[in-house]
C-alpha cells in the first residue's frame, strides 16, 4: 500500500492537538519509528481560532471579544535504521503551550489578561523490532518549559498581577510495544509517556505585594500520557487509520504562591482527565496522488472552566493531499474545529459557537 496517505497526516495536521484538552498542542506520535530505511521530516502547523464569550449580566454582561490569538508550531524529525531490527529516531517539537489575549477596553472583567506558555521538547527514540511482528519502543525526552502571565482584575486595582518564571529543563521516558502486518499494512502502536516534573522560580508581583515584585518557586507536572495509534488496509489502495490519547490533566496545575494568597486557588487546574479521539481514511489516486479525510473528537465534560482557558472539548473535520515523487513526499491539509462551549469559573463567562481553522504542511524525504 505504499503511497497512501497514512496515520502520520494526524502528526501532520497537528490533528488533536489544537484545542485539546490541557495545554496540548503536539500529539507525541511515534509515527516516524515506522518510516523505512533513513527518513527526515519537517512540519509545520498554524491554527487560527475565534474563541470569545460573554460575562454574566449580575456583572455587566460584557464581551470578552476573541481571546485566542492564532498560533503556530513545527516539528523535526529523524530516523535511520541501524540495523534490520534497530531503528532510532529524534524528534524536536512543541508538545504543549498557551497564548491568551483578553483585549483592554471591553469592559470583560478581566480584559488586559495575558498569558503565554512555551515549551520545546527533543526525544529520542529507539525501536527493536522481534521475528513475530512485535517491536518494543523505548527513548527519553528532554523538555524545556517558561511561562508569562499579566491579570489585571480587579480591573481598578492598581497592583495587577503578574507571574514571569523561568526556564527549566527536565526529563521523562516513552515506553512502548508495537505489532505489525505489513502484507495488509496493519498496525497497532502503544506507548506510554511519563509525566515531567518541573520545579520554577517565579517572579510575582500583585495586590498582596502592593507591586514589589517577589521570589518564590512552584512544581508544575507536565502529565503522563498513553497513546494508542492504528492503521490497517481495508480494501486495495485504501487505509484506516487513527489514535485515542489519554492525558492525565488532572495532575497540571500552575500555583504560584502570591496568585493563591490574592485569589485562593490555584492559576491553572483542571477538574478531567481528558481522551482524544483521532479517525482517517485514506485513498490512493496514483503513482503520486493521494488523499484522507479527518475527524476528531473530544468530550466536552460540562465543569466550569478556568478564563485562560474557556473551551471544553471539540469536534473536527478535516482533509488532506500527500504527493510522492521518488524520496520525497509533501503532505497538506486543512481542517476545521467546532470548539466545545464553556462557563467560565468565577465570572461565569458564557464561551459558545467558538471555532477555528487549522492548516498544517509536512515535507518527508527518504535516503
Amino acid at each position: 500500500m505504499k503511497n497512501v496517505v497514512t496515520g502520520g497526516v494526524l502528526t501532520a495536521m497537528g490533528i488533536g492537538s489544537a484545542h485539546a484538552g490541557g495545554v496540548e498542542r503536539s500529539t507525541q506520535s511515534v509515527g516516524i519509528l515506522f518510516e523505512p530505511g533513513t527518513y527526515a521530516e519537517l512540519s509545520f502547523s498554524t491554527f487560527d481560532a475565534k474563541v470569545s464569550g460573554v460575562a454574566s449580566p449580575i456583572i455587566g454582561g460584557f464581551a470578552s471579544g476573541d481571546m485566542a490569538p492564532g498560533y503556530n508550531t513545527f516539528s523535526l524529525g529523524y530516523k535511520q535504521a541501524l540495523t534490520p531490527s534497530l531503528d532510532l529516531a529524534l524528534i524536536l517539537d512543541q508538545p504543549i503551550g498557551a497564548d491568551v489575549d483578553y483585549r483592554s477596553g471591553t469592559g470583560y472583567p478581566v480584559a488586559g489578561t495575558t498569558a503565554e506558555l512555551d515549551a520545546t521538547a527533543v526525544t529520542a527514540l529507539a525501536r527493536y523490532r522481534f521475528d513475530n511482528n512485535l517491536s518494543l519502543i523505548g527513548g527519553l525526552r528532554a523538555l524545556r518549559t517558561s511561562g508569562t502571565v499579566n491579570l489585571p482584575f480587579p480591573a481598578l486595582n492598581p497592583n495587577p498581577y503578574t507571574l514571569e518564571t523561568s526556564k527549566e529543563t527536565d526529563f521523562g521516558y516513552v515506553l512502548g510495544i508495537a505489532w505489525e502486518k505489513p502484507e495488509i499494512a496493519a498496525r497497532v502502536a502503544l506507548t506510554y509517556n511519563s509525566a515531567i516534573n518541573h520545579t520554577f522560580d517565579a517572579a510575582e508581583s500583585g495586590p498582596s505585594t502592593g507591586g514589589i515584585v517577589v521570589e518564590s518557586t512552584f512544581k508544575t507536572e507536565i502529565p503522563e500520557s498513553i497513546n494508542l495509534e492504528f492503521q490497517t488496509g481495508i480494501a486495495a489502495d485504501t487505509l484506516l487509520f487513527g489514535s485515542v490519547r489519554w492525558v492525565n490533566w488532572t495532575e497540571f496545575t500552575i500555583d504560584p504562591d502570591e496568585y493563591r494568597n490574592v485569589y485562593g486557588n490555584a492559576l491553572v487546574f483542571y477538574t478531567d482527565d481528558v481522551i482524544t479521539y483521532n479517525l482517517g481514511l485514506g485513498r490512493k489516486f496514483n503513482d503520486n496522488w493521494s488523499g484522507a479525510v479527518l475527524l476528531a473528537y473530544e468530550e466536552t465534560k460540562g465543569n466550569v472552566t478556568g478564563n485562560l482557558g474557556p473551551t471544553d472539548g471539540f469536534k473536527s473535520a478535516g482533509l488532506a493531499l500527500t504527493y510522492t515523487n521518488g524520496p520525497a513526499k509533501i503532505t497538506g491539509g486543512l481542517r476545521y474545529v467546532d470548539i466545545g462551549d464553556a462557563t467560565t469559573r468565577g465570572i461565569d463567562g458564557d464561551f459558545s459557537g467558538n471555532y477555528g481553522w487549522g492548516f498544517g504542511l509536512r515535507v518527508g524525504y527518504s535516503f
